[in-house]
């Protein structure tokens, strides 16, 4: 069984920046592709960005490339977010997950319990 666990949301004005972090135990992190996911109100969740075991491969979602990017650190069993220039129209609960599949966008088998942000204008 893999744990995820997710940290560093809250409450920030339009324009700011968080990282938020994803602690992952119980089996060896680097068998998994992390991903993350984020689900506003009213709306279906949504793909944000993946990366490979090692880290050498990234995929980001076209809503948030250049502005958001993700990264591990394998020695820490973490998966980060960097998220710049915040607009409210990313207020949402965001996931990390597990897959043993090759960077995708679907189909992760493990999920962590969300960390809300909140971007106000």
């Amino acid at each position: 069984q893999v744990h995820l666990v997710e940290s560093g949301g809250g409450l920030v004005q339009t324009g700011s920046s968080l990282r938020l972090s994803c602690a992952v135990s119980g089996r060896t992190f680097t068998t998994y592709t992390m991903g993350w996911f984020r689900q506003a109100p009213g709306k279906e969740r949504e793909f944000l960005a993946a990366i490979s075991w090692n880290g050498g491969s990234t995929k980001h979602a076209d809503s948030v490339k250049g502005r958001f990017t993700i990264s591990r650190d394998n020695a820490k069993n973490t998966v980060y977010l960097e998220m710049n220039n915040l607009k409210p129209e990313d207020t949402a609960v965001y996931y990390c997950a597990a897959t043993i599949d090759r960077l995708a966008r679907t189909g992760y088998e493990y999920w962590g319990q969300g960390t809300r942000v909140t971007v106000s204008s």
